[in-house]
């Protein structure tokens, strides 16, 4: 039987060894839960149906619901309901999600540096990257209020410049 740890607010079960890189593989590591993470960061969906309808690389609904679901037992999101339909749950970032973002920045900057990635979909990836940890932690502090304390992004906050910038280098890049 696994036992569960409770580390830095995440309830994990105990991985193969105490390393924290495969603690983080095991935890984060499959084909789908960054990109999840990345449309709740990102994308500012927090529902299924948004999360499942603006999947770019097309999430299965089943593995959506568990990806969701075992994020939420483990701590990496919380789960608030919505007051006007009994159905639709809210999925918000907890603070260890939004530490995430200096890895995604990362991990992005990597794979469109290395991989044969959209220039498109790149675009916004390295505008992250090139921010570096001021504009990380900016964002982070955005993504703080919006999930932490319920608030709304700013119309003039870090995602609005990164989608800004975003369209315009997508529509200067060929077709």
């Amino acid at each position: 039987m696994t036992q569960s740890v409770e580390v830095n607010e995440l309830r994990v079960a105990d991985g193969r060894s105490g390393c924290p890189i495969n603690m983080t593989v095991e935890l984060l590591g499959d084909r789908w839960s960054l990109v999840v993470l990345r449309d709740i960061i990102f994308g500012r969906h927090r529902r299924f149906r948004e999360l499942l309808r603006h999947s770019v690389e097309g999430i299965a609904s089943n593995v959506l619901a568990d990806r969701l679901k075992r994020m939420s037992d483990v701590g990496l999101l919380t789960r608030h309901g919505d007051p006007s339909h009994r159905q639709k749950i809210d999925y918000r970032l907890t603070e260890p999600a939004i530490q995430l973002v200096p890895v995604m920045a990362q991990l992005g900057a990597w794979g469109s540096r290395w991989l044969p990635t959209s220039a498109e979909l790149a675009v916004r990836a390295e505008l992250l990257a090139d921010g570096g940890p001021e504009l990380w932690s900016r964002f982070m502090d955005e993504l703080r209020e919006v999930h932490l304390r319920g608030g709304v992004f700013p119309d003039d906050g870090v995602l609005a410049e990164l989608t800004s910038a975003y369209e315009a280098r997508r529509s200067g890049l060929p077709s």
